[in-house]
Formats: structure tokens, C-alpha cells, sequence
């Protein structure tokens, strides 16, 4: 199997681990991921306040590239897999607005036709990988580890791509395939605040408490989306503050946990990066048994 991948902005910056722990995870899987050349940024939260038609022209720009090598287009962030399945749903729906998106890829010398696919990575590896096949990878299993699935609010909605948008289940099943226990989470769609922590910061913290406070009983929170992983990460210690608590919760991509599971090296699942210690996580699990022959 072989896509191209769009990192993104995130993965190249404030999220490396999620993108080394995913190239990781990936070879493992057999999976070929060939960076898009030449991508740019997707507009992120802010392109659809300043111009509209720039907010769909970014991301377009990407979606061309994708379709001139005839590849599914692949987003491991959350954010960036919305911004470019809006994209192509508008200018599907209404071909005025292609025609005009596409008047400012003429500047580059494209044109986008709509014939990409854009695929979030959780998609390819439940449905195209498989978890009969994540199973068999797997070599420490993460028997008695409880995981709160967190989805966050852009990976289903409002483009219900390729899970149940009210209660998403492709997290908590490839949880169950690595011998995890996805622990029932009511607030898995809940929203984290996104960009709201810098702009309106209280009411940041009381979404981020909310969050923490109903994962509570998990040994760690996995999540698909690298703003709410940095949110959760970042701030769980003055959201508690602010409940009378304290929270020490490991948030993880949910490639690193997969990482965990298949016994690779912490240094390539970037375990070092978070700033709630990843160390009382790991020292819940097995240790990774000697390879056949290995003398270990």
C-alpha cells in the first residue's frame, strides 16, 4: 500500500513525535507514506477569517498536487484532514466557487478537478491496514493498560468520512487490537478549546477540565489531533488548579501508543517530548520480549 502523505504544519513543528512515531508505525505495517512535494500550509483555524476563497484555495493547492500523481491524499492531523475535505465538498457542490479556486491555482500553474481522495490516517490503518493485521504486529501486548480514546471535534465532524460522527469507534477498537482497554469516555467528541487557550483562556481551562476530569481513571489519553494533544498536554495542570485538583494524565498520539504495543524504540516514538512524564506509563508495561534467536 502506498499514499502520499501530507504532514502539515503541526507534524513538521510542535508535533514532531506524532510524525515519527507515524513514519515508525507505518514501516512496520508494510505501509509506504511518500511526503506531498511541496505542500503548504492548509489555513488552519484562521485562513476562513481572513479571505474565504483562500481558506479553500490553500488546501486545494494540495489536493491538485495529490491529483496530478493520482494518489489518495493522506492527513494525520486532525485539522488539516478537515480543511481539505471542506475544500473538496465545496468546490464539488458548487462549481462558481471551483471555477474561482481554480482561477488562483492558474497562478501556480494547476488545476484541481476533484478527483482526490482524502484520507485520515486512523482510516487507513483500521480499513485499509486492518487491525487483524495491527494484531499480529504486535509484540509487548498492553494488557491492563486503560486508554480514553479522545477524538476531539474535527476528525468526524462535521465530515462524517469514515466513522460514526455521535459515538467514533475506530480508535477504541484498534485500542481493543493491542490488547488495551478502551475505557468508556462519554466526552470523546468534546471540544478542547483549540486556539481558544490563548485567546480566551478561562473558558479554555474549563473545557480542558471537563476533558481530564472524566478520563480521570485511564493510564493515559490517546488522541488523533496534535492541537488537542498539545492542549491537554500543555494546560492539564492549571485546568486542575482550577478544579481543586491535579491531574497527571499522558496524552499520546495514537500512533504511539501502536508504537508501544510493537515493541519499537521509545526514541522513534518521541516519548520524550510530552510535558506530563510519559515514565509512570511505561513503567505499567511488560517489557518487550528478546526476538527469536536474539539471546536475550
Amino acid at each position: 500500500m502506498k499514499y502520499l502523505f501530507y504532514p502539515g504544519c503541526s507534524l513538521k513543528t510542535t508535533a514532531l513525535e506524532y510524525e515519527s512515531s507515524t513514519q515508525a508505525v507505518i514501516r512496520e505495517l508494510g505501509v509506504e507514506l511518500t511526503e506531498l512535494p511541496d505542500w503548504n500550509c492548509c489555513g488552519a483555524t484562521v485562513a476562513s477569517g481572513v479571505n474565504y476563497l483562500l481558506s479553500l484555495a490553500l488546501p486545494a493547492r494540495n489536493l491538485a498536487l495529490a491529483e496530478q500523481a493520482e494518489s489518495d491524499l493522506v492527513a494525520a492531523c486532525s485539522g488539516c484532514f478537515a480543511n481539505l475535505v471542506r475544500a473538496k465538498r465545496y468546490t464539488e457542490q458548487n462549481p462558481a466557487i471551483r471555477e474561482k479556486v481554480n482561477t488562483i491555482l492558474a497562478e501556480a500553474d494547476l488545476r484541481y478537478y476533484g478527483t482526490t481522495r482524502v484520507r485520515h490516517l486512523l482510516d487507513i490503518v483500521v480499513n485499509d491496514v486492518g487491525l487483524e493485521t495491527v494484531s499480529e504486529r504486535v509484540r509487548r501486548r498492553l494488557d491492563g493498560l486503560r486508554v480514553a480514546p479522545y477524538y476531539g471535534c474535527q476528525i468526524v465532524r462535521p465530515y462524517a468520512e469514515f466513522d460514526d460522527p455521535a459515538n467514533p469507534v475506530f480508535m477504541d477498537r484498534l485500542i481493543t487490537a493491542l490488547g488495551a482497554e478502551a475505557i468508556p469516555y462519554s466526552l470523546k467528541t468534546a471540544c478542547c478549546g483549540g486556539v481558544l487557550a490563548t485567546t480566551k483562556r478561562d473558558v479554555a481551562l474549563k473545557l480542558m477540565g471537563d476533558l481530564m476530569a472524566a478520563a480521570r481513571d485511564a493510564d493515559c489519553i490517546v488522541t488523533v489531533c496534535p492541537l488537542c494533544q498539545l492542549n491537554l498536554d500543555a494546560w492539564q495542570a492549571e485546568a486542575g488548579r482550577r478544579l481543586r485538583t491535579e491531574f497527571s494524565i499522558p496524552v499520546l498520539y495514537f500512533t504511539q501508543l501502536m508504537g508501544l504495543a510493537f515493541g519499537l524504540p521509545e526514541s522513534e516514538l518521541g516519548l520524550n517530548r510530552h510535558i506530563v512524564s510519559t515514565a509512570p506509563l511505561l513503567e505499567k508495561l511488560a517489557p518487550v520480549p528478546s526476538a527469536p534467536g536474539s539471546g536475550g
